[in-house]
């Protein structure tokens, strides 16, 4: 029988900011296309920086 729990199966990206690899949460199953950041301060970051040098 197999663990429900079983992690090694989920999709995982790159965050773009800190270059971790994220694996898939549940409340991404509708956006995971979109998801581009690990974490909510990586996305501030990203967002912070990207103002700072244009």
């Amino acid at each position: 029988m197999l663990a429900k729990n079983n992690r090694t199966d989920l999709p995982t990206k790159t965050c773009k900011v800190c270059g971790r690899a994220f694996s898939w949460r549940r409340k991404w199953q509708r956006c995971w296309n979109e998801v581009k950041h690990c974490s909510e301060r990586c996305r501030r970051q990203g967002t912070a920086g990207s103002k700072k040098n244009s």
